[in-house]
């Protein structure tokens, strides 16, 4: 019997999370079953059972790879970096970031986290289970746990003059972001929401950016 190389093995466990992806896009991840990743594959359930010990080790493959494809820590580590912008441009630029992130993947990987979220409600237990097999750093960990205290951080060192406790506008962002969040995959991905309500990432990271800037004491560029 020929040897299985960890290449071969690795292309199909790709080839699993792929299908799980596929699923994901289409029903709740709550809702998604072993036997759906089967039948989306095309394989059996015993050579599924091979790579994997069930749907939740699928899962957090799955959560892992998008992570790593979608991960825009460098590109907000560039952000901070520019030590020609003002504070007030480097807020813009990193919500400016993430609103295109959103704006851009709202159908796919942004739907797919905000069912995780809704996972963690329903089914904490399984949900700590599955994160906890999931090295890979989020942006909206990064964010709140680096590229906010930094930017508030700065704020007080320029002599800005905030108007909140730091770990008040960093729970209050953090809030804000799953709010957006919820706003926009509800009216886009599930067709509900609030009544007369365009949900525009740009729109609503921007007027975000703006309160942030409020309340470290500084200057929104409101037109």
């Amino acid at each position: 019997m020929p040897k299985v190389t960890e290449e071969y093995m690795e292309s199909k466990r790709k080839m699993i999370v792929d299908a799980c992806y596929q699923v994901c896009l289409r029903k709740p991840v709550e809702m998604v079953t072993i036997s759906d990743v089967i039948a989306e594959t095309g394989m059996s359930q015993g050579a599924i059972y091979r790579y994997y010990n069930g749907l939740d080790d699928i899962l957090a493959d799955l959560a892992s790879e998008i992570r790593s494809e979608y991960n825009m820590i460098d590109t907000f580590e560039a952000i901070l970096g520019n030590k020609d912008a003002t504070l007030e441009e480097l807020i813009y630029q990193v919500f400016d970031c993430l609103a295109d992130i959103m704006e851009k993947h709202l159908t796919d990987i942004q739907k797919i986290n905000f069912d995780f979220g809704v996972l963690v409600i329903n089914e904490p237990e399984r949900a700590a289970k599955i994160m906890a097999e999931i090295k890979t750093p989020s942006n909206l960990e990064y964010l709140g746990n680096s590229a906010l205290p930094r930017l508030i951080k700065g704020a007080y060192s320029l002599g800005y003059k905030p108007i909140a406790k730091p770990e008040d506008i960093v729970l209050f962002v953090s809030a804000s972001y799953a709010g957006i969040e919820k706003l926009c995959i509800m009216s886009h991905c599930y067709g509900t929401g609030y009544q007369n309500v365009k949900a525009a990432p740009k729109k609503l990271f921007g007027t975000l950016a703006d309160t942030m800037i409020v309340l470290l004491g500084g200057k929104p560029n409101v037109k």
